[in-house]
C-alpha cells in the first residue's frame, strides 16, 4: 500500500548539505522484517517509521533502522522524524516541547532558533576505555597510539567509543581502515573558531568503513564527556561532515539541571509515498 514518505536534511543550514533520513510517516501493520528491508534497500545511514505512541506521555512513537539492524536510538533520524511528523500536521501535546517514543524511551525535542534540538538520552555505556582497545582504535584509524589523547564509551544506543585527538586538523587527517565498532573521533578546532570542534563518525559496514556525514547520537555523548570533564563549555557548535564535502553543524546546550541538548538544521527534501 502506498505510505506517506519523507527525506529530511538534518544538521544542514542549506538543503544537501547535512545528513538524509527517510522518513514513512505511516508505519502502522508493517512487520519487522518489511521495515529492516526497506531501510537496507534505500541505505541512507538511518530509516524511520512513524507510528502511534504506546506511552500516553509521547506524541508519536518511532522505529529507526541502519542497513542491517535496528536501532533503540539516533541523533540525526529523531530530529528529522520530527520535522518531518510536524510538517504532515502533527500535533504535539505542548507547542514547545515534541515527546519522541522510541527504544531507549521517551526522548523530549524542542525548538531552537536553528531548527530543533533533542535532550541527550542517559549512556548505556560510560567510562575508560581498556589500553589493548584504544591500541585497536589506533590502528583501525591508521594512527599511532600517542596521538588518542584520551579514549571514552559514549554509547546511548549505537554503540559508540570515542577517541580524542590533538587537534580538529588531526581529525580531518585521517585514512581509517578497517573498523569493527561504532568509533567517534573529536578534536578542537584553534579558540576563535567558527566551530569549537571537528568529530567524524565511522562504522563498520558489509567488510567495509562506512564515515556517517553528521551524527546527533555521538555528538550528544561527546559533548557530555567533553563538558563532564571541562574541555568544552555549552553552548558551542561542532563541526561534522567536512571530510565528505558536507558542511554540518551540530549545536550543542546545557541547561542550569544539566540536561545536555543537542541539535541543528531540519530541512525537507524530498516528498512522495513508497509503496510498503
Amino acid at each position: 500500500m502506498p505510505r506517506p514518505f519523507t527525506q529530511v536534511d538534518v544538521f544542514a543550514a542549506t538543503p544537501y548539505t547535512g545528513n538524509p533520513v527517510a522518513v514513512v510517516l505511516e508505519g502502522g501493520g508493517l512487520p519487522t522484517g518489511e521495515m529492516q528491508r526497506f531501510a537496507d534497500w534505500i541505505d541512507l545511514s538511518e530509516t524511520t517509521f512513524v507510528l502511534p505512541p504506546t506511552s500516553p506521555n509521547a506524541d508519536y512513537r518511532v522505529r529507526i533502522f541502519m542497513p542491517g539492524r535496528e536501532l533503540p536510538f539516533a541523533g540525526h533520524p529523531t530530529l528529522g522524524t520530527c520535522h518531518a511528523w510536524l510538517s504532515v500536521g502533527g500535533a504535539p501535546r505542548d507547542a514547545d516541547l515534541i515527546v519522541q517514543e522510541c527504544g531507549v524511551g521517551l526522548v523530549p525535542v524542542r525548538r531552537i532558533p536553528a531548527g530543533f534540538a533533542f535532550a541527550a538520552p542517559p549512556l548505556v555505556r560510560s567510562g575508560s576505555v581498556e589500553e589493548p582497545l584504544v591500541e585497536r582504535i589506533a590502528a583501525a584509524l591508521g594512527i599511532e597510539r600517542g596521538e588518542i589523547q584520551d579514549a571514552q564509551w559514549v554509547d546511548n544506543g549505537p554503540g559508540w567509543v570515542a577517541a580524542l585527538l590533538q587537534s580538529a586538523e588531526a581529525v580531518l587527517s585521517l585514512r581509517p581502515g578497517l573498523v569493527d565498532l561504532p568509533i567517534g573521533v573529536v578534536g578542537p578546532h584553534p579558540e576563535g573558531s567558527p566551530a569549537a570542534f571537528e568529530v567524524r563518525a565511522f562504522l563498520p559496514k558489509d567488510g567495509s568503513t562506512l564515515e556517517d556525514p553528521v551524527t546527533g547520537s555521538l555528538n550528544a555523548s561527546l559533548a557530555e564527556w567533553l563538558i563532564r570533564t571541562g574541555r568544552a563549555k555549552a553552548p558551542y557548535v561542532a563541526a561534522q561532515g567536512t571530510a565528505l564535502g558536507r558542511s554540518g553543524r551540530v549545536h550543542v546546550s546545557r541547561d542550569g539541571d544539566g540536561t545536555i541538548w543537542t541539535g541543528g538544521g531540519t530541512i525537507t527534501c524530498l516528498t512522495g509515498q513508497v509503496e510498503l
